[in-house]
């Protein structure tokens, strides 16, 4: 199997440009959305992020955005305790931000391989640019605490018939949602993907990567794994 790391940033990207805050919408009382103008001259792949900078602050963030969007959208998870969720939760409409960007290459490599999607929570938003950017016939696995986390749902029932919910503590899955699965993230991708080579595409928590990542080796060894780390 090879192992494809994020590298580093493209060398124009470290240029500070000045974005404004133009709305918020709370998705659950963990998650929001907000909504950012874009710098004209700010290009963009789906999959990378921008960073962000504030005081003595700073903190990457992918983008739900696609490249043709007039505005910048982010999915933020709210750590009441964190260094810089609690900024963005509770910023003024027309705060003002710094940022850098873009950065990273968690980015869509064509191939003979079918892609698969796996994250877990908010980890979710470089797939939602990837495909309203375009990318289809993609199998997608969300592992989620609860149901009101797994977030996007909707749209990605409407893009794809290969969306699978995973609530590890859920007791069984509910008759009417076939997608949905009580099962921690390898018995999900078992239940769900046949042996074969695939592209691995990990967004999340560094213990589902460290744990899919092991599964990978042991059943689908001729996969590529890229992985993007959400702390």
């Amino acid at each position: 199997m090879e192992k494809k790391p994020v590298s580093t940033s493209p060398e124009n990207s470290g240029a500070i440009q000045t974005v404004e805050l133009l709305q918020r919408r709370w998705l659950t009382k963990n998650a929001f959305e907000i909504e950012l103008t874009r710098p004209p001259s700010l290009e963009f792949i789906p999959g990378q992020t921008i960073r962000f900078m504030h005081a003595s602050l700073e903190r990457y963030y992918s983008l739900l955005s696609t490249p043709d969007d007039s505005n910048l959208t982010l999915c933020v998870c709210h750590v009441p305790q964190g260094h810089f969720s609690p900024l963005l939760a509770n910023a003024e409409i027309g705060f003002r931000l710094k940022l850098t960007g873009p950065h990273g290459y968690f980015t869509f490599k064509s191939s003979t391989r079918k892609p698969v999607f796996i994250a877990t929570g908010t980890g979710i938003a470089p797939f939602v640019s990837l495909a309203r950017s375009g990318v289809t016939d993609f199998t997608l696995i969300h592992q989620a605490i609860s149901a009101d986390e797994l977030y996007y749902q909707s749209y990605f029932h409407k893009v794809t018939p290969k969306y699978y919910s995973c609530l590890p503590a859920a007791p069984s899955t509910a008759p009417s949602s076939p997608n949905l699965f009580g099962s921690d993230i390898s018995e999900c991708i078992r239940k769900n993907l046949r042996p074969g080579s695939y592209d691995f595409y990990l967004s999340g928590e560094r213990e589902m990567i460290r744990q899919v990542t092991h599964l990978v080796d042991e059943a689908y060894p001729e996969s590529h794994v890229y992985t993007e780390v959400f702390f």
